[in-house]
């Protein structure tokens, strides 16, 4: 009897080519796309941006019904407003920069995808994500793609053991030339060949501060100028509300100092924007909450942190509770994203950062 894998399928080529794998390996494959954010921009609908909007979601079921297996769509459209653009707006009015992928994982396609496989018959789900699972000393660990330059466990690190004991990655131990060959092996030549979105799929036109603005009713109240300043406090300028600025940004700040200035500070409370050099973003520590696991060794390869998606992993020397040291100065550790650890290529532990 075949075994019935739940696919999360956004129409793109990452989750078609997992469903072409997945067939050809003897499974019983279920599509499912979730219904999370309907952009109702129509340039970005007919840019094709967002992997969330309506056009993707019909694409999704074509591919499935062009490759003869069921598909269903399911409506979280309630669930994600709460659990994940709920977190982003709050996280944002809070002076945090978020990542949602990371909580739309472990809440929307691991915890509602699994109950619909339960609903639907299904022993495993899958996705299209890049990253892997490793078994070392009887437990289950994920781990880094053999594409190092698509390796999305940055984005899954929340996923629990239990998660893992059901999933299948179909792509990582792939690259995403060998999957774009695959797509185009099998006669999905515009899909191989199609851009894919960097942008928040609720967030399409990748313009955040108008998002608040409409989504935040007490938003003009709370998020009024204030004041810029430097290390010492002393106010160097005039800003547009904290909400509007990020750990790190450059551009945009809208005053000139003679030199190149970055925001290295954000007081929500005193609506106060600290400005500084490249150099002031550098770090040897950070305080992060813990969520996963409590990081502990699989081998003797040191562990090491990643701070950002882009950003590389690097060395720890301590890990103390809630602080993290680092063997060198880290660039731009930022409120509100993640710290994941990592040893011998496997996810250990991570935590947002505080």
């Amino acid at each position: 009897m075949k075994k019935r894998v739940l696919l999360g399928m956004s129409g793109g080529i990452d989750s078609t080519v997992s469903a072409m794998l997945l067939l050809e390996q003897g499974y019983e494959v279920v599509g499912v796309t979730f219904r999370t954010f309907d952009s109702i921009k129509e340039s970005c609908l007919a840019r094709e941006k967002g992997c969330c909007s309506i056009d993707s979601i019909m694409e999704a079921k074509h591919n499935a019904e062009k490759m003869g297996f069921e598909h269903h769509i399911v409506d979280f459209r309630e669930t994600f407003k709460r659990c994940v653009i709920g977190n982003f707006i709050d996280e944002y009015m809070s002076g945090r920069t978020p990542n949602p992928c990371v909580l739309c994982n472990s809440t929307i396609k691991w915890g509602e995808m699994l109950r619909v496989a339960d609903e639907l018959g299904c022993e495993w789900v899958a996705t299209g994500h890049y990253a892997q699972i490793r078994e070392r000393d009887g437990h289950l660990y994920l781990a880094e793609a053999v594409d190092t330059k698509k390796d999305q466990t940055y984005f899954l690190w929340m996923l629990t053991e239990d998660n893992l004991k059901r999933t299948i990655f179909p792509l990582g131990g792939l690259t995403k030339d060998q999957v774009r060959e695959i797509a185009r092996a099998h006669g999905y030549e515009t899909l191989a060949e199609k851009k894919e979105s960097q942008e928040i799929c609720f967030i399409p036109d990748n313009d955040y501060r108008t998002f608040l603005r409409a989504n935040v009713p007490d938003y003009t109240e709370r998020v009024r100028p204030g004041a810029y300043v430097d290390a010492e406090g002393r106010v160097l300028g005039t800003h547009q509300g904290y909400a509007n600025y990020t750990i790190g940004q450059r551009k945009g700040l809208g005053i000139a100092l003679g030199q190149r200035a970055f925001v290295t500070h954000i007081d929500p409370t005193t609506n106060r924007v600290t400005l500084g050099t490249y150099d002031d973003l550098y770090a040897t520590e950070l305080r992060y909450k813990a969520i996963s696991r409590q990081p502990s060794a699989v081998s003797d390869a040191p562990i090491c942190a990643k701070v950002r998606y882009r950003s590389q992993a690097v060395p720890v020397t301590t890990i103390d509770g809630d602080c993290i040291q680092f063997a060198a100065p880290v660039w731009g550790i930022t409120p509100g994203q993640s710290v994941v650890l990592y040893q011998d290529g496997l996810v250990i532990g991570g935590g947002f950062i505080q």
